[in-house]
C-alpha cells in the first residue's frame, strides 16, 4: 500500500506490484477484482504503465505482464543494489562445502527478499527462490537480520509482521518473536524450526558491516528427513566465514558503512 504523500507514483507502483503478484499474465478484470482503485483510475494507471514499457499488453490474450523496461530496471537494481553479485563466489564455495541449499537474502520493506540461491546436491522443492519475497518473522534469514537491527527500526519492522500461522511451529506473537531474537543476538545465529514450511529447517547468520549494520543474511537449509538442527548447527563456522567475507567485499564496493539502518524498511 502506498504511503500517505506518495501520490500518483506510489499508486502506480501498487499496480505494478499487483500485476507481478499474480506470477502470470493477468486480465484487466482480474486486476479490477483485487484493486482498491475505481475502474477508471485503474485503467488510467495500467495504460500509462503500458505506454511507458513498465507493463506489456498481449492483444491476443488481452493480458498484462511486467514489461521489458521493468525487466531492464530490475536487472540494473540486481547488479547495483543487490548483494548477489558480490556474494556469488562465497556462496558458491559454501554450497560446495556443505552440499545443502544456501540462501542469500536482504530485508525489503520489513520482509525477506531472496536475492540468490544455490541448490543442494539433492535438491528439495521449497518456497524460497531468488526474487521471491518471504516473511521475516518465521524464516531463518529473516530472524537473523531482525535480531541485529537497531531497537527503533526493529520496533517498526515488528509492527509490519503478519504473524500468520504457517505451521504448528510458527512464532505467532510479538513476545515469542522478541524472545527468539534475543537468543539469536546472543548466539550470533538462528534457526528456522519448520516455522515456514513443514519438514524444512535451516540455520542462518546475519551479514554485518564492521559497525554492525545489517546488510543481509545467509543460511543453509535442509529437510528433517536428511538432518536435524544439531547437524546444521555444526555448519555455523562455515556460515560465519562466508558472511564475514561477503561483508568485507560489500563494504569495499557498494555498501559503505553508516549508522543508518532504516534504508529499505518502510
Amino acid at each position: 500500500m502506498a504511503a500517505a504523500g506518495d501520490g500518483t507514483v506510489g499508486k502506480a507502483l501498487e499496480v505494478l506490484d499487483q500485476v507481478a503478484a499474480f506470477g502470470r499474465p493477468v486480465r484487466f478484470s482480474e486486476l479490477l477484482d483485487q484493486s482498491v482503485f475505481p475502474k477508471a483510475t485503474l485503467y488510467r494507471f495500467v495504460q500509462t504503465l503500458t505506454n511507458q514499457g513498465m507493463l506489456a499488453y498481449d492483444p491476443d490474450r488481452a493480458t498484462y505482464a511486467p514489461g521489458v523496461r521493468l525487466v531492464r530496471l530490475a536487472h540494473a537494481a540486481w547488479a547495483q543494489s543487490s548483494l548477489a553479485p558480490i556474494a556469488r563466489p562465497h556462496i558458491d564455495r559454501l554450497s560446495r562445502e556443505v552440499g545443502e541449499t544456501v540462501h542469500l537474502a536482504q530485508l525489503d520493506h520489513a520482509q525477506v527478499l531472496y536475492v540468490d540461491k544455490r541448490n543442494a546436491a539433492q535438491p528439495v522443492e521449497m518456497f524460497s527462490q531468488a526474487g521471491k519475497i518471504g516473511p521475516a518473522y518465521c524464516t531463518g534469514v529473516g530472524k537473523a537480520m531482525l535480531a541485529f537491527l537497531d531497537a527503533a527500526v526493529l520496533d517498526k519492522v515488528i509492527t509490519q509482521q503478519s504473524f500468520h500461522c504457517f505451521t504448528p511451529k510458527t512464532l505467532t506473537t510479538e513476545a515469542a518473536l522478541r524472545t527468539e531474537l534475543a537468543d539469536i543476538r546472543a548466539n550470533g545465529y538462528g534457526f528456522d524450526r519448520e516455522e515456514h514450511e513443514p519438514g524444512i529447517i535451516c540455520v542462518a547468520v546475519p551479514i554485518l558491516t564492521e559497525r554492525g549494520r545489517v546488510i543481509g543474511a545467509i543460511s543453509v537449509t535442509s529437510v528433517t528427513r536428511r538432518t536435524n538442527l544439531a547437524g546444521l548447527e555444526k555448519l555455523v563456522p562455515l556460515l560465519r566465514d562466508a558472511a564475514t567475507l561477503i561483508a568485507r567485499d560489500a563494504q569495499n564496493w557498494r555498501f559503505p558503512d553508516t549508522a543508518d539502518q532504516s534504508t529499505g524498511v518502510k
